[in-house]
């Protein structure tokens, strides 16, 4: 019958990631999401010309309170992206977007901006947050 299928697809994405959840990469987000091919298009845009200890960290906020589309929080940090990500959710120099709306990690796209030096870090993060904000993206942070 139509739409028999999509009763089921809940029971059937229960069932794969119980069965499959260790083989799942860390970096792959847990929900689909339309516009990340458009995040990796703009993300791998820059380049970090020096190695350092700072991270560039992509966080999915949750739109439901708003208009119920999803957006991204764009930050800087010497702590991991899953590092930092914590410390916004518990609250320690926390954003306030991140701390109500943060759902995951968006580590893919910035894969290549790990461990870059602090000056390059914050111009790529304000660059970046303004370029994922043109492309059509509700995006915070960056500053």
């Amino acid at each position: 019958m139509r739409g028999e299928n999509s009763i089921n697809i809940g029971r059937a994405l229960e069932h794969l990631w119980a069965h499959a959840a260790n083989s799942i990469p860390e970096w792959l987000p847990m929900r689909y999401i339309e516009w990340l091919p458009t995040v990796y298009e703009v993300a791998l845009r820059y380049k970090a010309a020096a190695k350092g200890r700072t991270n560039i960290y992509l966080v999915l906020l949750d739109g439901d309170d708003h208009d119920g589309a999803y957006g991204v929080y764009v930050g800087m940090s010497k702590y991991s992206p899953a590092q930092r990500f914590d410390q916004h959710k518990a609250g320690i120099r926390a954003a306030g977007s991140v701390l109500k709306r943060g759902i995951e990690v968006l580590t893919g796209p910035t894969l290549h901006l790990q461990y870059i030096k602090r000056g390059e870090a914050a111009r790529i993060e304000a660059q970046l947050a303004e370029a994922l904000a043109a492309a059509g993206l509700k995006v915070k942070g960056g500053h």
